[in-house]
């Protein structure tokens, strides 16, 4: 009854924090992003401490070089960006045609059998296929936007923000402390080591992959750009943003940069291999390289897992559940781990009686089995 409690007890909060989470996610924003600068920035902080600097001190250092920082991106690389974008949203319309008419070319007919003769061979425009591409996109662009928006707009999310990561980052090791007071004594321990597992697979996967995001963001950028693609520089930071969802990002830049690669050179054959080249052999040094090495293995996140986890959270709760997705999977990961090493250890797996009933047993006993 104790056991069948507990579980009563934990599967009631979870509900009452999901309710809490979809009720409240167009306010959260600001304080999730927050949190998550607090938790990236809070080692630094640590060390800094350690030195013999106060944390008051530190959390103003730490965050005061992160907005500068920040700020100085945006301005270098947001009108850039803008104009891009402005180009590409202006030229869409010719390259849809230019696509159009590359699919229908006569001279390609291994492209006919390979998407088939409905698209090809009819006087069906192309453009359907890609307007109704790009609607789902929209859509799903301005649902994750309307519910991840900020409750006073994007002026409460940049003022708010950096207020909630400075005092979470000046009041940590407090919040630390008080919330290791509440875990039950029993338990302690047992807590204490699945919170420990769980940071260690949400730091290795944030700053592992944050460092893959960037790396593949400034190859992209630098590689297409020098080949001469037409918003080589729009494309290689979209794609370097969304390298956090699993095979996502290289399945991104592939397909905007052959859209965009075809439409401006073709019939130009070598100029289209060039761009292939740079965007596969982007791929290969993500998952033979960069992944490996800045990741690892040890992690302890599926791909297939994360990719549902962001794409369930993301519908669910907007941009929120993207902050969110990786440290609850982190965290479902890791109590399921535990869970089956539990079960793995238990008499219902094993069939073994449980340590208090061996020798207490009031029945007639049973011949030992034969040797």
């Amino acid at each position: 009854m104790h056991l069948e409690r507990n579980i009563v007890f934990w599967l009631a909060a979870l509900v009452v924090l999901i309710v809490l989470l979809w009720l409240l996610s167009p306010i959260l924003l600001p304080f999730v992003l927050g949190m998550a600068i607090a938790y990236v920035l809070d080692p630094l902080a640590e060390r800094l401490t350690k030195r013999g600097m106060s944390r008051l001190i530190a959390a103003l250092i730490i965050l005061g070089a992160f907005v500068l920082f920040f700020a100085a991106l945006l301005v270098l690389i947001v009108p850039v960006l803008a104009h891009q974008l402005v180009g590409l949203i202006e030229e869409a319309p010719s390259y849809v045609q230019r696509l159009e008419a590359f699919v229908k070319d006569p001279s390609n007919p291994w492209l006919k059998q390979f998407i088939g003769d409905n698209l090809a061979g009819t006087d069906k425009p192309i453009d359907d296929l890609l307007n109704q591409a790009s609607g789902y996109l929209t859509g799903l662009a301005a649902s994750v936007w309307e519910r991840g928006r900020a409750l006073f707009s994007i002026l409460s999310l940049i003022v708010i923000t950096p207020v909630v990561a400075f005092y979470l980052i000046c009041d940590w090791d407090g919040m630390v402390t008080a919330i290791d007071r509440l875990i039950p004594l029993p338990q302690r321990d047992t807590v204490r080591g699945l919170f420990k597992e769980i940071d260690h697979t949400i730091s290795a996967y944030v700053r592992g992959q944050s460092g893959v995001c960037l790396i593949l963001g400034l190859y992209y950028v630098v590689g297409l750009t020098l080949v001469g693609l037409r918003y080589g520089l729009l494309i290689g930071v979209v794609a370097g943003l969304i390298s956090f969802i699993p095979y996502v990002g290289s399945l991104t830049a592939i397909v905007l940069s052959l859209a965009v690669a075809l439409a401006q050179f073709f019939p130009e054959w070598s100029s289209i291999l060039i761009v292939l080249v740079v965007v596969l052999l982007g791929q290969f040094l993500e998952g033979n390289v960069l992944s490996p090495f800045l990741v690892g293995h040890s992690v302890g996140l599926h791909p297939v897992w994360l990719m549902f986890a962001l794409i369930a959270f993301g519908y669910m709760f907007g941009f929120v559940g993207l902050l969110l997705a990786v440290p609850l999977a982190a965290a479902a990961g890791v109590l399921i781990r535990f869970a089956v090493r539990r079960y793995l250890a238990s008499a219902l797996y094993t069939g073994a009686p449980p340590p208090s009933q061996i020798g207490f047993s009031t029945g007639p006993s049973e011949p030992p089995p034969l040797s």
